[in-house]
């Protein structure tokens, strides 16, 4: 079983959790996590870009002048995609980038990516995030004893208010709940501190 140190705010070891080694000594597979975060990324995307073909831009359709006879090259319309201020042609149009991604490679991308930061020693497990304060400083300090530097994701599921206030400004730390961990945030935060509760409550989702 892998095995990871419990400590509390001021750092200190308390104890001892034993955790699963299918979700956190699982191989480590790039490709599949490069996968996954690639459809996390393209379901953030609105996909509202869009352009005027020649039927949408301003304009007389009216023929500007004939066809034969007067040098010129033949021309239907002042709409047309060869002339200045003309419609788009084969232009970005309003879609969706959403697509279906399986659940199982879902899960076995952040069994894989959660493996790879447990090797690295980038995963600590707290006791309980009971913070005191609301201040943003407090909870800085908290991060600077428990040598969390960088970008940092705090996994709690205990739905503390001053662990959500003190960390809210913060612009490299996300809290999320332990159900709400997503394959993005994991790969990108260099920390990850997560409480007792929500680093089971997540192990027990990704062994189903």
């Amino acid at each position: 079983m892998a095995e990871i140190e419990v400590k509390n705010l001021a750092n200190e070891v308390i104890g001892k959790l034993e955790l699963s080694d299918e979700v956190f000594k699982a191989e480590f597979n790039q490709p599949l996590i490069w996968e996954a975060v690639k459809h996390y990324n393209d379901s953030l995307r609105s996909g509202t870009a869009s352009t005027k073909v020649r039927g949408d831009v301003s304009g007389s359709g009216k023929k500007l002048w004939r066809q034969k006879g007067t040098g010129r090259a033949r021309v239907g319309s002042i709409r047309s995609p060869l002339w200045r201020h003309g419609g788009t042609v084969h232009g970005p149009q309003p879609r969706s980038y959403t697509y279906r991604f399986p659940r199982k490679k879902l899960h076995s991308a952040l069994r894989s990516a959660l493996s790879a930061k447990f090797n690295e020693n980038s995963l600590a497990v707290i006791d309980a995030l009971a913070i005191e304060s609301n201040k943003t400083k407090d909870f800085q300090k908290v991060l600077m004893g428990l040598g969390a530097a960088g970008k940092v994701l705090v996994v709690d599921s205990s739905g503390n208010k001053n662990l959500s206030l003190s960390s809210r400004n913060l612009p490299k730390v996300k809290l999320v709940a332990g159900a709400g961990v997503t394959i993005y945030d994991v790969v990108n935060s260099n920390i990850l501190l997560f409480s007792k509760d929500s680093i089971l409550q997540l192990q027990e989702a990704l062994s189903r």
